[in-house]
């Protein structure tokens, strides 16, 4: 059987003696490149301009160094952190032959001292011993982050643009509201369609209308409210209309079989599918850890606790799947995981404990639904469209 690619460790053999070794150490204003040059004692250590032609020009060029020192090239492998850049410059290395490799910026052991030196220099020599270790194949060492395609990540962006509007426009009602409520106006529900002529009408507890400065900034927002909530439907009905014309495999088939359970959604089952399910996840386990449901245990000596959720995964999987656990209590409640979770908690017990459980449980259940089309027991489904 063949063995399953989680990241952890390199699953081919590293010859020092014929690979190329480069990290770089990424930086808005500039670039460190490090290398360790096959026949060189030196470690090469070069500082440029963000510019990947001058990146692929310096490989080249310790390439060359290697080669008049008598070692031969075979394989050249690159690495950096995970950051602000993305992944567009692993991509287009390895369009053009180098093997390069994204770096989770958490999973590289650092000095534990209070205060350290911390330099690009040592940030560069720290790359360098991670990475190596990970071509090695200790597990372990350093943790790898899967390379998306560009569609992929395109297909990302509505849910992400769409949650970033979801929670602008609920900071502009929070405003609009407390800004009434300094004026002594309860009551008035800015998300309702109706709203801007409301605005206009209404009174100060003192009989009196509302101040000009105050009723020109409020009417700002109301516009700025309004643009937010038109957006956010241009965004839905795309999403809509994109599901009506997709292939009927892939992430779409995933999105169509997860929005047919009550109470799931298709803004959920998306989310769930381009940021978790269309994944290629080993397992359970696997499945769990990315969705930043899995405890932290501290064990020392005598010690024995849990420090709480790991929070080590995706953040927008576990957000969505505590709001879904909540609501799947609501409209899943012959589902025998919702029977499972009043079980735990009869009593009034655990309850907020016992939810992550469920997220927990229910992400497993429906990756399996999406992926491998097991349906969890119990569970009720819209009729096909």
């Amino acid at each position: 059987m063949p063995r399953v690619n989680d990241l952890s460790c390199s699953l081919v053999a590293l010859e020092q003696d014929t690979t190329l070794i480069v990290v770089v150490e990424m930086s808005q204003s500039s670039w460190l490149v490090g290398g360790i040059v096959p026949g060189l004692e030196r470690r090469p250590l070069k500082k440029l301009e963000p510019d990947a032609p001058g990146l692929l020009a310096l490989i080249e060029r310790w390439r060359g160094e290697a080669e008049r020192t008598g070692a031969r090239i075979e394989r050249v492998v690159l690495a950096y952190e995970a950051g602000r850049d993305g992944f567009w410059l692993a991509r287009w290395l390895l369009a053009r032959g180098i093997e390069a490799y994204v770096m989770h910026a958490t999973s590289v052991a650092v000095s534990r001292e209070h205060r350290r030196a911390k330099t690009d220099r040592l940030d560069a020599a720290l790359l360098q011993r991670a990475f190596l270790g990970w071509l090695r194949g200790e597990v372990k060492h350093c943790q790898m982050v899967a390379i998306p395609t560009l569609d992929e990540e395109d297909a990302r962006r509505p849910g992400r643009e769409r949650e970033a509007l979801t929670e602008e426009k609920t900071r502009i009602v929070n405003r609009l509201k407390g800004a009434l409520a300094r004026l002594g106006i309860r009551g008035f529900k800015p998300e309702l369609r109706k709203a801007p002529e409301k605005l206009s009408a209404l009174v100060t507890p003192e009989g009196g209308p509302l101040a000009p400065n105050i009723a020109a900034e409020l009417g700002r927002d109301m516009e700025r409210l309004r643009l937010i909530k038109a957006q956010i439907k241009v965004i839905d009905a795309a999403r809509v209309e994109w599901l009506k014309t997709a292939p009927r495999q892939g992430p779409a088939a995933m999105i169509g079989l997860l929005a047919q359970v009550y109470g799931l959604g298709l803004e959920t089952s998306a989310t769930l599918v381009h940021e978790a399910f269309s994944r290629d996840l080993r397992d359970r386990r696997a499945v769990a850890r990315y969705g930043g449901l899995t405890g932290s245990p501290d064990k020392s000596g005598s010690r024995r606790r849990m420090k709480g959720l790991s929070r080590s995964g995706n953040a927008r999987v576990r957000r969505v799947m505590i709001q879904l656990a909540w609501r799947f209590l609501r409209f899943q409640k012959a589902s025998a995981l919702a029977q499972w979770w009043r079980t735990q908690t009869e009593g009034g017990r655990k309850r907020t404990v016992m939810i992550v459980a469920l997220a927990r449980k229910l992400l497993i259940a429906l990756w399996r639904m999406a992926t491998q089309g097991v349906v969890p027991e119990g569970l009720v489904l819209h009729p096909q469209s």
